[in-house]
């Protein structure tokens, strides 16, 4: 459906600003599990401050690149530093510098909060008790309950609240909102943009949810197959993305294979056809292949995202004479 020349939108400068510290910076990245490549010669660099989301489809290799910036996993060629260190060389203060909260939320069970969070004030010398109770208090948990009496809503924020107390500068958050609740939800993503806020530290936001990124995100970064493919604000990269709609008499004549053409649909006898980099020519292009009438529209940030992962997956047409 896409042409060859859609495998890549060039990754533009987050900003044009003085020159930042990066938070992460990994170059030919590359890790490989037996025959498969799961990141491939990586050329990533976010700079400090704001809230960066992380999106492609399972397999992009968001999980391999979170690993390896922990200092869970080895590279298999390249380099990757985090907060200016080697990733593979992280001291115990460099890792205090770090929170981590993923989608497991794990807590021991048997504990109770009071005595989890006693052993992470232990832990972590920048422990911020205030703003560890203006967190947690999004969530109505009782210090006395034990872990495996709270919710997954409840475990999620008191994992956030732990992990914005130990004063990081740095957060990364790996689909932390899966399997919540529409209120656990709302009170995860309010806790994260106050505490972000007041805190100053710099997120790395990774989920499915592109409603999350879209409240969320000042950056956008699109991983698939292991490779960096695009890098920018999210408006922009949504204007780049548009919808026409165009009404044939029969087929498309053709029409799907039209230049910048990341996705057709047919709805309902309309076809819609998502493009990029496209403009008002590109209606002509549709009236030049019969189309009767056309409209152009804008695209929200999940459907653009989702048209540009699928586009070498996108749905074969219906034959002539079949409905939808």
């Amino acid at each position: 459906m896409s042409t060859s020349e859609l495998h890549v939108i060039p990754s533009a400068a987050v900003d044009a600003t003085a020159a930042q510290p990066y938070v992460i910076e990994t170059d030919a990245l590359t890790l490989r599990y037996g025959r498969k490549l799961a990141l491939k010669g990586l050329d990533l660099r976010i700079p400090q401050g704001r809230i960066h989301a992380i999106v492609g489809a399972n397999g992009a290799g968001k999980t391999s690149l979170f690993r390896i910036l922990l200092g869970f996993q080895s590279p298999s060629g390249g380099t990757a530093r985090i907060l200016g260190r080697d990733c593979g060389a992280l001291s115990e203060r460099d890792r205090a510098r770090i929170g981590f909260v993923n989608e497991e939320h794990s807590l021991p069970a048997w504990l109770r909060i009071n005595e989890v969070v006693a052993m992470q004030r232990r832990l972590y010398p920048q422990w911020d008790e205030a703003r560890y109770r203006g967190i947690v208090g999004h969530f109505s948990v009782s210090p006395e309950q034990r872990v495996r009496e709270l919710s997954r809503g409840e475990r999620a924020g008191v994992n956030l609240a732990i992990a914005m107390a130990q004063s990081p500068e740095l957060l990364i958050l790996d689909e932390p909102t899966l399997g919540l609740d529409v209120v656990a939800k709302r009170a995860f993503l309010e806790a994260v943009l106050t505490s972000v806020e007041d805190a100053g530290c710099t997120v790395i936001y990774c989920s499915h949810q592109m409603e999350e990124i879209e409240r969320l995100a000042d950056n956008l970064i699109v991983m698939e197959r292991g490779e960096l493919i695009h890098m920018s604000p999210p408006d922009e990269f949504c204007e780049r993305i548009t919808l026409w709609v165009a009404e044939f008499p029969f087929l498309a004549s053709g029409a799907e294979f039209l230049h910048g053409v990341l996705q057709v649909e047919r709805i309902d006898g309309l076809f819609h056809f998502i493009v990029l980099d496209q403009n008002e020519t590109f209606g002509k292009q549709l009236q030049e292949k019969g189309a009767r009438r056309v409209w152009q529209g804008a695209v929200d940030l999940d459907r653009a995202v989702n048209a540009f992962l699928t586009r070498n997956h996108a749905r074969p047409l219906p034959v002539e004479g079949e409905t939808r």
